[in-house]
């Protein structure tokens, strides 16, 4: 069972990587940059003349990865879900480099015993060279037999509510068959703890016809039409974005962003068209 003071104050080591042009374009292809090889806007991100790097590729630097099937967390792993993620970006991510981050945890919320217990991080993105901070990414898991282990509920947040107009934004991205395959590339592998991504038999037993797709992909997705639709493909103008996790999503399916524009605020959210499915929720981005 949760420790609410021990998990609170647990010490997450710093993580350093470094990274090439090869990641950084790795990563822009990985969502979808480059499927039109004649789209300049596009090309700028796979091609290394003038390369600029994807804004959430943040969210795969320097990650701290499982630290929370520590057991001595006191977390049941079997129930983790990721449920939200955003970032700030405070320079131009470097398109290579070496960065540290600088991991701690933020929240434990009791949700209750039938939804579990929240866990929220904030980790820091340092450039290594200069030792400037780059990125602040913030992400919530919900460990879903944790709950009711007497902590606080979780404190209270603005409501992000998409409009009730039409977006006016949208765009469509089909997510290929290998979509999953490809962007758990960006992670640690470890061979001891079977992927629901790659894995066919861990699918079947989860009811999951075909590959579902990853929360940070799905971002990485939304951050594609976002740089499409309102920044003219530059990223330097998407200074941060958030949101929740809602559904699974899987390949072979039809992304649809839809955006809702207030000047510097963008709201936003991502459906999969052919189940009529919010799978990318409260979405919100902040534009230069």
């Amino acid at each position: 069972m949760i420790d609410y003071q021990r998990l609170l104050h647990w010490t997450i080591p710093d993580t350093r990587q470094s990274y090439t042009l090869r990641d950084t374009l790795f990563y822009a292809l990985s969502v979808g940059f480059g499927t039109d090889p004649q789209d300049a806007g596009q090309v700028r991100y796979a091609y290394e003349k003038d390369l600029l790097a994807v804004p959430t590729l943040a969210t795969t630097l320097a990650a701290p990865g499982g630290w929370l099937r520590d057991p001595d967390t006191g977390v049941n792993s079997v129930g983790l879900l990721a449920a939200e993620q955003s970032f700030d970006i405070v320079r131009p991510l470097p398109v290579e480099g070496t960065v540290i981050g600088r991991s701690r945890v933020t929240e434990v919320a009791d949700l209750g015993a039938e939804r579990g217990a929240a866990i929220s991080t904030e980790r820091e993105v340092i450039d290594e060279k200069t030792g400037e901070l780059v990125a602040r990414v913030r992400a919530t898991t919900v460990s879903r037999k944790d709950g009711g282990f007497g902590g606080p509920p979780r404190a209270s947040r603005p409501r992000i509510a998409m409009p009730e107009r039409a977006p006016d934004e949208c765009w469509d991205f089909v997510a290929p068959g290998n979509a999953a395959l490809i962007f758990r590339l960006h992670n640690k592998l470890d061979p001891k703890h079977p992927d629901m991504h790659a894995d066919l038999e861990l699918m079947a037993k989860l009811g999951h016809a075909q590959p579902s797709l990853h929360g940070l992909y799905t971002l990485g997705v939304a951050c594609h039409a976002l740089l499409r639709t309102c920044c003219g493909y530059d990223a330097r103008r998407l200074t941060g974005m958030g949101a929740r996790f809602t559904a699974l999503a899987y390949v072979g399916e039809t992304l649809r962003t839809e955006i809702w524009r207030d000047g510097a605020n963008v709201l936003f959210q991502t459906r999969a068209v052919e189940r009529d499915k919010i799978v990318l929720g409260a979405g919100s981005a902040r534009l230069a």
